[in-house]
C-alpha cells in the first residue's frame, strides 16, 4: 500500500500506492517542505499568541505537527498549542512507530509512540489530538476557532473532497478574523473554491516553489494579494471545485 522513498533533503516520505502520490514533494524534501511551506509562514504571521490552534489537515506522516514542535522549541516561542487532526487511515497512523524520521524529528519520537498507540499527546505546552476516519465530518463537528490551518491533504486530482467550496466553507466557518490557511495548491479551481468559500487569496513565495496561502481579512504581512474576481472576470471558463 505504501513505498519507502527518501526525498532530496534526506528526509523519508512515502509514495501511496491508493492516491498514487507522495506525502511529500521529493524534490523538495519532506522537511524543507514542511517548516518553508506550512511552519514557517504560518508562525511568521502569527507572533506572541499565548494560546495557537492548529488544524492539521490531514495528518498523514505526522511531519506538519511534529514540525511545528520542532520550530517551536528551536525558537523558544512560549505559546501553547493545541493540534487537532483527522486521518482515515487507523493502519498509517499505528505504522508511524516505524517509520524512520528525519534527525531533526528524533528527540520527539516519544511524541510519535503515544499518538501510535492512543492518538493523543499532552504535556506543559502542546497538546494534540487525532480524529480516526472522514475529515469532512470531523470538521461540521467541531466547534473550535482555528489560528492555522494546514490545507496538505493530497491533491484535487485524487482527493476531490477535500478541495471543493463547501469543504473551504467548513474551514471558514472554524476560523477566526486572523487565521492563516496554508496550501501548496496553486491551481486555480482551488483557488476559487477558497476564494467562494469567503477567503481572501494570496500568492507566496518562501524559498523555491508559489504556494496558496489564504484569510479571512486582508493583510499586509505576507505574500501577494490575488484578485480572484478579476481573474474570473479574465478567465470565465475558470471554475471552482463544489460537492458532487
Amino acid at each position: 500500500m505504501y513505498s519507502l522513498v527518501t526525498t532530496k533533503d534526506g528526509s523519508n516520505t512515502l509514495y501511496s500506492k491508493e492516491y498514487k502520490q507522495h506525502y511529500h514533494n521529493i524534490d523538495d524534501g519532506a522537511v524543507f517542505e514542511t517548516l518553508s511551506k506550512h511552519v514557517i509562514p504560518a508562525f511568521t504571521f502569527h507572533k506572541q499568541k499565548d494560546q495557537v490552534n492548529i488544524l492539521d489537515i490531514c495528518f498523514g506522516l505526522g511531519y506538519n505537527t511534529l514540525g511545528t514542535i520542532y520550530y517551536i522549541k528551536n525558537n523558544n516561542i512560549n505559546s501553547k498549542i493545541n493540534v487537532y487532526s483527522p486521518e482515515l487511515d487507523k493502519k498509517l497512523i499505528n505504522s508511524l512507530e516505524n517509520f524512520i524520521y528525519p534527525k531533526e524529528f528524533h528527540t520527539l519520537v516519544p511524541i510519535i509512540k503515544q499518538l501510535c498507540k492512543d492518538f493523543y499527546y499532552k504535556d506543559e505546552q502542546f497538546e494534540i489530538t487525532l480524529y480516526i476516519g472522514d475529515a469532512k465530518n470531523y470538521l461540521k463537528n467541531l466547534d473550535i476557532k482555528f489560528d492555522i490551518i494546514y490545507q496538505d491533504a493530497f491533491s484535487s486530482d485524487v482527493n476531490y473532497e477535500l478541495w471543493t467550496k463547501e469543504y473551504f466553507q467548513l474551514l471558514y466557518n472554524l476560523s477566526k478574523e486572523d487565521t492563516i490557511i496554508t496550501t501548496y495548491s496553486i491551481a486555480t479551481p482551488v483557488r476559487l473554491s477558497m476564494y467562494e468559500a469567503g477567503f481572501k487569496i494570496y500568492e507566496y513565495i518562501p524559498l523555491k516553489r508559489k504556494q496558496t496561502l489564504a484569510f479571512i481579512s486582508y493583510q499586509n504581512v505576507l505574500g501577494k494579494y490575488i484578485d480572484m474576481q478579476l481573474k474570473k472576470i479574465n478567465n470565465p471558463k475558470a471554475k471552482a471545485l463544489y460537492d458532487r
